[in-house]
């Protein structure tokens, strides 16, 4: 591919509250005033709008970069990707990601044993429905249907339990500014932190070349808990998403029942509300 068609030759991913956070800076961004040109319409990537079929919810914009600079000029008409995500999408797509470091099936890419893919848009729809007020994939799915099946299918992956089993607690960030992570192949992470943004990027350019083959990332944050927050997939950490799910199917379980106690036959129900 041509490196001036790939969407995300640089990318900025942004985390929200709510999705009325992420509306609301998404519309003053449009109206910033910069010369990088938005290349798509307003909803063609609009995820949380139209999910897509494997559970992934979030926006996505693509800019064309445009530099006034003489040494910039090089990078003039380059694409770069702003990914829009709340809290709750992010959980999921770390979940999604986790699967993909310690399992051999990539459900992000539909690769692999589709029951994960199967399983993670259940869950994508759960919490859709429980935590955003919205719908996912599944839509007409009924609530007990929804959660029946996903249960059904973590019984045959076990994959609460696979996500629970994982330990992320021991995995150090100091307080550095800037953090290279480095997964090996293996599910190892090592974290190498850098006062200075210069020297952590002479370290990943020779890392790079040292590990071709290994997930090396370079972040920079002011504090180690916004480098777990935006990079939990390299932490092996889905605690978000396991806590968030599990919410969702009792929230749906209980409705159900309360539904069945007081159903339009019912005493109560012909009393009506007080």
């Amino acid at each position: 591919m041509l490196l001036a068609r790939m969407d995300d030759v640089a990318g900025c991913r942004l985390i929200f509250t709510t999705q009325q956070d992420l509306y609301a800076f998404r519309r003053d961004f449009h109206n910033a005033r910069f010369n990088h040109r938005r290349r798509n319409d307003l909803d063609k990537y609009d995820y949380i709008k139209g999910p897509k079929e494997t559970g992934y919810r979030g926006v996505h914009d693509i800019y064309e970069y445009d530099v006034n600079s003489d040494a910039g000029k090089k990078l003039a008409g380059l694409n770069l990707e702003i990914q829009y995500r709340t809290l709750v999408q992010h959980a999921w797509a770390t979940a999604v990601e986790v699967i993909g470091f310690i399992t051999e099936s990539q459900p992000k890419f539909q690769h692999g044993d589709k029951r994960y893919e199967d399983a993670m848009a259940l869950a994508s729809e759960i919490l859709a429905r429980t935590h955003e007020g919205q719908t996912g994939p599944f839509p007409d799915v009924p609530d007990r249907d929804l959660v029946a099946r996903f249960l059904s299918s973590d019984r045959q992956l076990g994959l609460l339990k696979m996500l629970r089993g994982l330990n992320a607690a021991n995995r150090d960030v100091s307080d550095k500014r800037n953090a290279i992570l480095i997964f090996s192949e293996t599910g190892d992470l090592e974290v190498r932190a850098f006062r200075d943004a210069p020297d952590a990027l002479r370290a990943l350019f020779d890392l790079e070349k040292q590990f071709p083959d290994r997930d090396i990332v370079l972040v920079r944050a002011d504090t180690s808990e916004e480098v777990r927050l935006a990079f939990r997939n390299y932490f092996s950490d889905a605690s978000d998403f396991i806590r968030l799910l599990e919410d969702g199917c009792a929230t749906l379980t209980a409705a159900k029942r309360l539904q069945r106690k007081v159903s339009p036959s019912s005493p109560a129900a012909r009393r009506g509300p007080r």
